[in-house]
């Protein structure tokens, strides 16, 4: 349909392209698309009033589209002064060149097509009679809003109200710069003076609740929607929708349920709507109406997934009622990837290799290099063939991937050598890659330690009420997963040091330990920098905990006397396993690894530290042996939460890493790197062989 209205326009059949709209729009007369395409033929046939109102049903049918409000203003452009806007239309530029009204109404006509080159070209050419009138300027705003020149939209729009203070279409042009600005209360100001204009100003009710919600009153929000929803001639799927949101967010249960409901009837495949009623289940507990919802909806509507996932996500996983719903939406959508994903993982965790490799097979035929079909199908290979898997992930190396991608699957390939029992070419493989980023990475930084001076004395803390906690620990360690262990008790855990925005305090650089020990550097002042750092990461007590990418025993020139209340968090593990785990999964510090050889050097100074300060106990600190629980999660957050007499809640479960002892392996391609590491080994408890 809208095609043959669009024919007609193009051969100026005017009154045809009008009968079309008016029969489509009686034909759907909740399609947003209809009522637009009627307000735009209504317009092109001279009755602007009349577009406004179909445009006005459009709204109310499309809340959210922001090009529905640009047409509006529009509109309201050329019907701030049909005197005006009549004699410019009636007019001939041909008899009178400097007429300004009619340039104008080309340019809203060009600007009503989308044509904002020509809207721009007649601007310029009215700009030579008049480039000062306010009308022109407001015309301009509205270009560069077009454009997604917001901040020179505004100039424009603030400079041309100064003149036309009450003009609607500018308070539109204004009102919508300061949404994109996302400075609501600015752009609530502009729409309800606009509303105050207008004669009929229900189609900005949508945009007014948006922004009510948006200052955290959705009460206010729904408020606004409900006249609009109590009359049926502006009662749409979308207000529905907008309010049941709304009405969510005010903690307004029945109201939303009712309205998101309806709303979900309507539009099943929509994601935000069903999120919103499952959080309304789960609230409430009421599973029976949850399922008889869901399964309403799903009889009307087979093929959308995220109903399927919904009704699947009712039942508990492994269940025979879970499977049951997995075969129906199996059944219902066999080709859909999100399905098939749900059935791949389903059947991981039923240990049915045959229905994994089925599943994997299937989603690769769908979609190409598919990365969890990959992996399982690899895996599911391995267990009878693993020649075969290694060559299928080899394969996959050749294909393009996105950036990080093949720096993954090259490690994953080193892990499957190791699994395969091919040491030395899983150990090439791991080398290689970190090769290939050396140059992007970190040098090692240098160990300092305290010298000749001994350790510092301790200081008494001054106050019970802070304790810090720092946390460190070197590659291999493991220590990232104790941050997150921390992390998931809701404390005070600070990563930002990882991050591209870390505190400006000393304790980011390895170089402090140098300043230090040299002198260049008051002890003092590095904790009071910390100090400083602080409130900026949201800590305002000092109970922090910091996780800290470099350590040097030189610290504690600062921290004993200046930071007696601390307290030094470390892991430990076999300094072998540990150089292995470095070299197969990285570290959190981007570390260039040279060599084996160098890597194990380094990590020896480093154990020694830890062992002189272990030995030695200048400082409160707590050493955690790690090698027998880093793969168990539960074993891993009751370890640390004896050491710091706290409970910790049930992490995530966690990829496996390198198994403790896993070093033997290597024994022989690693003979001269093990060899450094033995000394600071037995120092530390472990076994020689």
């Amino acid at each position: 349909m809208q095609e043959r209205i669009q024919e007609a326009l193009r051969r100026d059949a005017v009154d045809e392209a009008l009968a079309l709209a008016q029969d489509w729009v009686a034909q759907a007369p909740d399609d947003a698309r209809a009522q637009r395409i009627l307000s735009a033929v209504l317009a092109r046939s001279g009755d602007p009033a009349a577009a406004l109102v179909a445009l006005d049903q459009a709204m109310l049918l499309a809340p959210e589209d922001a090009g529905l409000h640009f047409e509006r203003a529009l509109l309201l452009l050329r019907t701030s002064d049909p005197g005006a806007a009549g004699e410019a239309l009636g007019q001939s530029l041909g008899l009178d060149p400097n007429h300004l009204p009619s340039y104008l109404a080309q340019a809203h006509m060009a600007l009503a097509r989308d044509d904002l080159d020509e809207a721009e070209r007649i601007s310029r050419t009215a700009a030579r009679i008049d480039a000062d009138d306010p009308r022109l300027v407001a015309l301009d705003a509205l270009v560069a809003l077009r454009r997604g020149n917001t901040d020179h939209a505004l100039a424009l729009a603030s400079a041309a109200s100064v003149q036309l203070r009450d003009d609607p279409q500018l308070l539109s042009t204004l009102g919508f710069g300061y949404l994109a600005k996302r400075h609501w209360a600015f752009a609530e100001q502009a729409f309800r003076r606009t509303a105050e204009l207008l004669p009929d100003a229900r189609a900005l009710q949508p945009v007014l609740a948006q922004l009510a919600a948006a200052q955290g009153r959705p009460d206010e929000a729904v408020d606004l929607l409900v006249p609009l929803l109590e009359d049926p001639a502006t009662d749409t799927a979308a207000l529905r929708r907008s309010a049941g949101l709304f009405a969510l967010q005010a903690g307004r249960g029945e109201q939303a349920m009712s309205l998101l409901r309806r709303s979900l009837a309507q539009q099943p495949d929509d994601r935000v709507v069903l999120g919103g009623l499952l959080a309304l289940w789960r609230e409430r507990g009421d599973r029976d109406d949850a399922v008889a919802t869901l399964e309403a909806a799903l009889a009307t509507s087979r093929e959308v997934g995220d109903l399927w996932a919904a009704r699947l996500a009712l039942e508990p996983a492994g269940t025979a009622e879970g499977e049951r719903v997995l075969e129906r939406w199996l059944q219902a959508m066999p080709e859909h990837v999100p399905a098939l994903e749900t059935a791949l993982f389903a059947r991981d965790r039923a240990g049915d290799r045959e229905g994994v490799e089925r599943c994997a097979r299937r989603l690769l035929e769908l979609q190409a290099g598919h990365p969890a079909a990959e992996q399982f199908l690899v895996e599911s290979l391995f267990v009878d063939d693993p020649d075969a898997a290694l060559a299928r992930v080899r394969a996959m190396l050749v294909r393009p991937s996105a950036e990080g991608g093949q720096a993954a699957v090259r490690s994953w390939l080193g892990h499957l050598l190791d699994r395969a029992g091919r040491p030395a070419e899983a150990l090439a493989e791991w080398q290689s890659l970190h090769g290939d980023f050396r140059t992007g990475r970190l040098p090692l930084p240098e160990y300092v330690g305290l010298g000749a001076d001994g350790w510092p004395i301790l200081a008494t803390p001054a106050s019970a009420e802070s304790r810090p906690l720092l946390v460190w620990g070197l590659p291999g360690s493991g220590i990232e997963r104790v941050v997150e262990t921390l992390a998931g008790a809701g404390g005070p855990v600070r990563h930002d040091r990882f991050g591209s925005a870390p505190p400006a305090d000393p304790l980011q650089s390895p170089l402090a330990a140098r300043a230090l020990r040299d002198g260049q550097l008051d002890p003092a002042a590095l904790v009071a920098q910390w100090r400083e750092q602080l409130p900026l990461r949201g800590v305002d007590d000092g109970n922090v905990v910091d996780w800290l990418p470099w350590w040097d025993n030189a610290l504690l020139l600062a921290l004993c006397p200046h930071l007696p209340e601390g307290l030094l968090l470390t892991t430990l593990r076999d300094p072998r396993d540990m150089l292995l785990d470095w070299l197969a999964t990285g570290s959190p510090v981007p570390l260039a690894l040279e060599s084996p050889a160098a890597a194990a050097d380094w990590l020896a100074q480093g154990l020694e530290q830890v062992a002189e300060l272990h030995e030695q106990s200048p400082y409160p600190h707590l050493l955690l042996r790690v090698d027998d629980v880093l793969d168990s999660p539960p074993a891993l957050a009751a370890l640390v939460g004896q050491a710091l007499g706290i409970q910790l809640p049930l992490p995530a479960p966690v990829p496996r890493r390198l198994p403790p002892g896993r070093w033997r392996a290597y024994a022989e391609v690693l003979a001269v790197p093990f060899a450094r590491l033995a000394p600071v080994a037995a120092r530390l408890g472990y076994p020689e062989a």
